[in-house]
């Protein structure tokens, strides 16, 4: 009886069939075509857990792993500045592989490094830059000065006795350290470190005097007072360290600079995962929950596209790369 019901009513029972048909075609091919990963993914941070880096790497993992079905494992790949972590990213060829990175590995490591394992500019691709924070110039308390041009005054009266720490060669705050140096004449000495936190260590410990860093890897010790900072890169002043002037209000004009901390992945990744990467990215960074944590940080939140980052990243490398020969710096320096 139904199947005679169903022969009766043939053209009703066609144009249905033929009005699903296309829908169900076009369902089909749009979720077979999303793009995405098929397996857990490895996270790359080239600096230790509890480093800046890796803050803003770990408040991205929950949100990839609700989007894409896979978990996002973090690994902390320490060494050389943050040019080991970053070359792993860059040759990573299972394609379940991203990272995040900084300045000094994705701009100026091919001027300090002539052997350097990776080009960043050919085997990596922008993803999103994450989060950016002004840097300053933190000194130990037991140093008199109390303002840049103390620390200038006290950098010539013990000519090559204070020394400055950074995160390794090439890096942010060694090359801001190394332009202060040449537009005053003075002379410090470099220790690099593996990474933000033992530097930071050192520096309360009393073992180095000073050092240039991002604002979020130090405002703890800012806020207990086992660190001083005496001036900010940043173009204002920052509303967590309202009383700290910046460079401009100290004199010093051009040397505005921010720390960034950029999601890349390998070049090779398909520009549509490369784009859906990002525009996730961007939304976790809108979370509240990461938005607080972040800003409570120190850090402001960037969340840009792949091709603001590429432009930033060209800019970037243009300033740092051109300090770097101008002045002749080595990873030795």
């Amino acid at each position: 009886m139904s199947g005679r019901n169903c022969n009766d009513r043939m053209p009703s029972c066609s144009r249905r069939a033929l009005l699903a048909a296309p829908a169900l075609l076009l369902a089909g091919p749009a979720r077979a075509q999303a793009p995405g990963f098929t397996r857990p993914v490895r996270l790359v941070v080239p600096f230790p857990a509890g480093s800046t880096p890796d803050i803003a790497a770990r408040s991205l993992t929950e949100r990839f792993r609700l989007a894409f079905g896979q978990n996002f494992v973090v690994e902390n790949r320490v060494g050389a500045g943050g040019n080991l972590g970053t070359q792993t990213i860059a040759k990573a060829t299972d394609g379940h592989t991203i990272g995040v990175s900084i300045i000094g590995p994705l701009t100026t490591a091919p001027a300090m490094f002539p052997a350097l394992g990776y080009d960043p500019a050919r085997d990596l691709a922008p993803v999103c830059n994450l989060v950016q924070a002004p840097q300053l110039l933190v000194v130990h308390p037991a140093l008199p000065a109390r303002d840049l041009a103390g620390f200038v005054a006290e950098a010539r009266a013990h000519p090559g006795r204070l020394s400055f720490g950074s995160v390794g060669p090439g890096s942010l705050g060694h090359l801001s350290m190394e332009e202060l140096k040449a537009r005053f004449g003075i002379d410090l000495v470099h220790v690099p470190y593996r990474g933000f936190p033992q530097a930071v260590l050192d520096l309360v410990a009393g073992r180095i005097e000073a050092i240039i860093l991002s604002a979020a890897a130090v405002l703890a010790q800012l806020r207990d007072g086992a660190a001083r900072a005496l001036v900010t890169t940043a173009h204002g002043r920052m509303r967590q360290l309202p009383d700290v002037p910046t460079l401009a209000e100290a004199g010093i004009t051009g040397m505005e600079s921010y720390g960034w901390i950029g999601l890349v992945a390998p070049a090779t990744l398909p520009a549509p995962l490369v784009e859906r990467l990002a525009a996730e990215a961007r939304q976790a960074l809108r979370e509240e929950a990461n938005r607080v944590v972040l800003e409570r940080a120190g850090f402001d939140i960037v969340a840009s596209t792949p091709a603001e980052f590429a432009a930033l990243l060209a800019a970037e490398t243009t300033r740092w790369s051109g300090l770097v020969r101008r002045l002749g710096i080595t990873a030795d320096g």
